[in-house]
């Protein structure tokens, strides 16, 4: 037993080292010369014989150590902080205002920080991402049957030839041909185990994965491709409908999801993916039972691909999906993402069953 915790604690230290983002949510570090715990990737380089770890902060909490001031145990892995959530709900609620680096001082921001941390999780500046949001606001004013003088006006744009001009470049077509022209909106929602990211069509989610998946532009492009549509960031719908219904599970209210799908892939993965509905909440399914389910016994590798490639998390549980000794196998989300949602849901099923 020694030697595990040994091992186990080796394993730990050489990841903390690497600052390995996989094991985000596997331990926390309590280093005992400063008093303080980190995240798996904070830059600390304590001495091993310094360092303790634990399952969770609050553990950690319990044992005397106070929060990181670096790296922020605290927050949800790759949620906004609190100013760049206030940032964001005040440019939801002012889609024409154009900020500039004197109106983020204003609000206490740093405008270094503000671009560094939409470059990071957008994957953009700051700028596009201003540009993109008044596009998305402007396309939606369209649709609506409102003029394009009156839409580029409340945009904020004061010259008609320069709103063209943005919106031909992001939506892909003029604003007077664009009000029927399909667009996939996408969106990110904060989660108890990180930031995921959402796709709608008018007909239902496409995508919904963990924005630190590392196939996921792969993945908007694919849907980008498949319906000839540009990807645009703004809420639809469903969308809203899927926050919702997110916090209901998080919360241990919901353990199905009804939200209309608009799944792209072969007819035999979308067959296997739907399959996944049929595997309840809280239990286990694997590769095999899901083969002989779909009447293909001895498809158990391509249902195994077909698994791999699902785009939409969660909703199509698979996460649900393990190996036929009981262990779990691979998950785009992150093996600890995995234990973490299979933990949840049998925990809460059990409270529920308690009741």
């Amino acid at each position: 037993m020694q030697e595990k915790i040994k091992s186990e604690q080796e394993l730990f230290y050489k990841a903390f080292m690497e600052r390995d983002s996989s094991f985000e949510g596997v331990f926390i570090v309590g280093v005992k010369t400063t008093g303080i715990f980190c995240r798996p990737t904070c830059p600390a380089k304590p001495k091993p014989e310094n360092v303790e770890f634990f399952p969770s902060v609050t553990e950690a909490m319990e044992n005397g150590y106070r929060p990181c001031k670096v790296c922020k145990p605290l927050e949800h892995l790759g949620n906004p902080p609190s100013d760049i959530k206030e940032l964001l709900a005040y440019m939801e609620e002012n889609p024409a205002k154009k900020l500039k680096d004197m109106d983020l001082i204003e609000m206490g921001l740093e405008p270094n920080q503000v671009r560094r941390w939409f470059q990071k999780n957008y994957n953009l500046t700051f700028h596009a991402y201003q540009r993109m949001h008044r596009a998305n606001h402007a396309f939606q004013r369209i649709r609506s049957d409102h003029r394009v003088t009156d839409a580029a006006y409340d945009s904020g744009y004061e010259s008609l030839s320069g709103f063209n001009s943005m919106f031909k470049n992001i939506i892909g077509s003029a604003p007077s041909k664009s009000k029927n022209r399909p667009i996939v909106n996408v969106a990110r929602m904060e989660t108890s185990l990180g930031v995921m990211v959402a796709a709608a069509t008018e007909k239902g989610v496409c995508l919904f994965e963990f924005a630190d998946y590392k196939l996921l532009d792969l993945e908007l492009k694919q849907l980008a491709s498949a319906f000839k549509a540009p990807l645009v960031l703004g809420d639809n719908p469903h969308l809203e409908a899927l926050k919702l219904q997110l916090d209901q599970y998080f919360n241990g209210e919901r353990q199905e999801f009804d939200i209309p799908l608009d799944l792209v892939g072969t007819e035999f993965q979308k067959k296997v993916w739907l399959s996944l509905l049929q595997v309840p909440y809280g239990c286990t399914t694997t590769y095999a039972k899901q083969a002989n389910l779909l009447g293909r016994p001895t498809a158990v590798r391509a249902v195994a691909n077909a698994n791999g490639k699902n785009k939409i998390s969660i909703i199509l549980p698979c996460h649900r999906v393990i190996g036929a000794d009981g262990t779990l196998t691979g998950y785009g989300g992150g093996m600890w993402r995995k234990k973490k949602l299979l933990e949840f849901e049998r925990r809460t099923l059990g409270e529920t069953t308690s009741r």
